[in-house]
């Protein structure tokens, strides 16, 4: 079981459908259909999808800066077990490789219920910077869903725990959840420190 102080989530994948989001605009705004879920094979879109990168570009800069009136969700299950997760344990921690906070911190409050104290966000700008991150904030267990990032913490002495998507189908030896139900089974609800 896993001491909620020491467990921290990514964003983007994990609690954020923001794929479900990038495919509503790249049909909304750029006409461009046929494009499945599944279909998102890589993490890198460009290496998965026939679609010019700078459009790829520019929906990515749309979802940080939150220039979309299309909804992003949250992952299925994520807005029941973070507000348990946050009555145990505050603030929780997410780590994100997104370049600047933009709008997803108001987001995280808005969609997944936690007051601003119950939160803290972490913007790394790049995916290789998590580890410090992580490591500096005492963190044992990381969910995360891009497996270069996984590889990369196990290295340093952070379990990495996998959230299930297309793109991260290649052989891995990590725990892995399919999705928030799954998650919630492995954290110590009622015995955790309460602190780092």
């Amino acid at each position: 079981m896993i001491d909620p102080a020491s467990l921290a989530f990514d964003i983007d994948g994990v609690i954020a459908d923001t794929m479900t989001l990038f495919l509503d605009i790249a049909r909304n705004d750029y006409q461009i259909d046929g494009i499945a879920y599944e279909d998102i094979t890589r993490y890198s879109l460009v290496d998965c999808l026939d679609v010019a990168p700078e459009i790829l570009h520019e929906i990515g800069l749309k979802i940080i800066d939150g220039h979309y009136s299309l909804p992003l969700r949250t992952m299925a299950g994520a807005a029941e077990v973070l507000p348990r997760l946050a009555d145990c344990h505050a603030p929780v921690l997410f780590v994100t490789a997104r370049p600047r906070l933009g709008p997803i911190g108001d987001w995280i409050q808005e969609n997944l219920f936690l007051a601003p104290h119950q939160i803290e966000v972490v913007t790394t700008g790049d995916f290789d910077n998590k580890a410090t991150v992580l490591l500096e904030k005492k963190i044992t267990h990381f969910v995360e869903d891009r497996l270069e990032t996984c590889f990369a913490i196990e290295t340093v002495g952070i379990t990495p725990i996998v959230f299930k998507q297309p793109w991260n189908r290649m052989p891995h030896a990590f725990l892995e959840v399919d999705n928030w139900a799954d998650l919630a089974r492995l954290i110590d609800f009622n015995g955790g420190s309460g602190h780092p």
